[in-house]
């Protein structure tokens, strides 16, 4: 198998995420490329057998690149076995953290003319310290408004790598 993992990410997790899914792939066996929504249109679709897309939100929304790209191969995309997921941090609160429940997925189907076979939702993760001036107000006010973490010397992880563990081993899983 010829397996295509592209990742759309902002701070780098959903990338982090990505290469856990692409060491379960490989174990599986299958020929692996890892690479950026910008850099896909280097590649060929046709080339590959399975492809898996993760996507990160930053402001409530994913980039606009991503539903350009995947509206436009809409027909190749189901005509693989084929993923996606989203990370966010609202997905840390135990009712929006599946894709029934998540709000940035559930936009992303209404929104997707692709409708992928395995969906999945993982919470992302904060570092303020990483952050410019803007982002780290800003997302510290999101914070304060959701109640999540405020202090802007931190750095909170809710990813939860066993989930994406069994997520990879799935999407390995099939063919």
């Amino acid at each position: 198998m010829k397996t295509l993992l592209i990742y759309s990410t902002v701070d780098g997790q959903t990338l982090s995420i990505c290469e856990r899914i692409r060491n379960c792939c490989q174990a599986a066996g299958e020929q692996v490329s890892l690479v950026s929504l910008d850099k896909v249109g280097e590649l060929s679709l046709d080339d590959f057998d399975k492809v898996l897309i993760g996507a990160s939100i930053r402001y409530g929304k994913h980039r606009p690149e991503l539903l350009a790209f995947v509206n436009e191969h809409c027909e190749r995309l189901a005509a693989k076995i084929n993923a996606f997921f989203t990370v966010n941090v609202v997905a840390r609160k135990p009712l929006k953290n599946t894709p029934d429940t998540n709000p940035y997925m559930k936009k992303f189907l209404l929104q997707s003319k692709w409708q992928p076979q395995q969906l999945e939702v993982f919470a992302g993760k904060i570092s303020y310290p990483s952050y410019g001036f803007f982002d780290k107000q800003m997302i510290r006010f999101i914070m304060w408004l959701t109640k999540g973490p405020t202090d802007v010397t931190g750095t909170f992880e809710f990813t939860d790598w066993e989930q994406v563990q069994r997520f990879g081993e799935a999407f390995a899983a099939r063919s």
